[in-house]
């Protein structure tokens, strides 16, 4: 047994196992109707010779469960990481024993965790990430215009087309669409059919003979199809000036001219890779700090942190308006084998957990409640919320000083 496993044995007799009794028959006895009595007016006496002691011990075990839990926690001052287990030992008229079985923090050892000459890379700028940045800008904020009479589809365009696909002589299934807008060069469609659309003009039609490939579905993939297609509309992208009235839609009120717009796009790229590069020497260093320390983690523990995780990715899907149930449907998945891929995650952040914690003890991290009070109103003004708001949403103040101090044992790791 781990040295963090605490079995408690608790014996509830007497007059207080009577009062549970007594009050399990009274939660019991308000649905009964015994013959020569009204609803919930027989005797306990007469309830028992209807249905037996024993109809009164599974309630009078919950009630019992409560009190004994909440005695233990406080007379033995055990602080439980997860859920404990309880066996119910023996139970009668006189007396019920439970056993708890309660799992605490795990013993960690710490290793090396400061100086570990991880090195975290400098942000550069390539001429090419710039001139694609800005790129992307100017195609955010493209205006799209139909095309004057008589214009050919070209690569960047959109065709608005009809279209009506044909495999083995039969319409496939599909692959019929009325005014769809497709984007030339964006790769939607098979291989061969954008490319067949581009020199069309508004009012063509055009028969397309084409082949499914390799990596498609299985009972379409190698195989010949014919689209028939016709374009209804063609759309052009025209994209805006490096210009002060572009600069200003962008919110860049400060900047003039095209050099001063490319230094602040560039600046912009180099802010977004240093806090990705910063979140990954983070990465980096936990991990590495992780594998110095020594520590054996109950699978009750794991178990605890998957089913956290597990409750977490079904509030996200609640809000994309699916349920656990759909999502396994269409992605194959089961429950068993949901929990078993996120092992490996649930596993690396108890580790970081029970890593920081302790890196907190040995460096006598506290936090005062001036400074979480400060920090709470601080991240509502930054949330637009109220202090209130904020920590009735964190739970208490307390959390928030447990978070003040993981991020500060993250900073003792990171050597800064």
């Amino acid at each position: 047994m781990k040295n963090n496993v605490i079995v408690k044995e608790v014996k509830i007799d007497g007059e207080d196992w009577s009062k549970h009794l007594d009050h399990a028959f009274k939660k019991k006895n308000k649905d009964v109707k015994i013959d020569g009595f009204r609803k919930g007016a027989a005797s306990k006496e007469m309830f028992i010779k209807k249905f037996g002691i024993e109809s009164l011990y599974m309630d009078a075990v919950d009630a019992a469960v409560d009190a004994s839990y909440k005695k233990v926690l406080e007379e033995d001052k055990i602080i439980p990481v997860c859920e404990p287990k309880l066996n119910v030992k023996t139970i009668s008229d006189k007396e019920c024993v439970l056993e708890f079985t309660f799992i605490t923090s795990p013993e960690v050892t710490l290793g090396e965790y400061k100086n570990l000459k991880i090195k975290k890379p400098a942000a550069k700028v390539s001429k090419e990430e710039l001139e694609s940045e800005i790129e992307a800008l100017r195609n955010k904020y493209a205006e799209i215009k139909v095309k004057e009479e008589n214009s050919k589809v070209e690569k960047g365009d959109t065709a608005v087309i009809d279209f009506k696909g044909y495999v083995d002589g039969n319409v496939l299934e599909g692959g019929i669409g009325e005014n769809y807008p497709l984007e030339i060069g964006s790769n939607t469609f098979i291989p061969g059919f954008e490319d067949g659309l581009v020199g069309l003009k508004v009012g063509d039609t055009k028969e397309l003979h084409l082949k499914f490939p390799e990596n498609y579905t299985e009972e379409l993939k190698n195989k010949e199809v014919k689209f028939e297609v016709k374009v209804n509309e063609i759309k052009t992208r025209i994209l805006p000036e490096l210009n002060e009235e572009f600069y200003l839609d962008l919110g860049y009120e400060d900047v003039k001219t095209k050099e001063d717009f490319e230094k602040k796009v560039e600046e912009s790229i180099k802010a977004r890779k240093e806090a990705e590069i910063e979140d990954q020497y983070i990465e980096d260093c936990l991990a590495k700090a992780s594998e110095n320390m020594k520590i054996d983690i109950n699978e009750e523990i794991l178990d605890d942190e998957i089913h956290r995780m597990i409750h977490q990715f079904e509030q996200q899907l609640q809000m994309q308006g699916l349920t656990i149930e759909q999502y396994y449907e269409f992605s194959g998945l089961t429950h068993e084998k949901s929990h078993e891929q996120m092992e490996p995650e649930a596993t690396k952040r108890v580790k970081y957990r029970y890593l920081l914690e302790k890196v907190a003890e040995v460096e006598n991290i506290e936090i005062s409640d001036e400074d979480a009070s400060k920090k709470a109103d601080e991240m509502a003004q930054n949330y637009g919320i109220s202090t209130e708001e904020l920590l009735k949403a964190y739970g208490s103040l307390e959390v928030v000083k447990y978070d003040m101090k993981m991020h500060k044992a993250i900073e003792i790791i990171k050597g800064e």
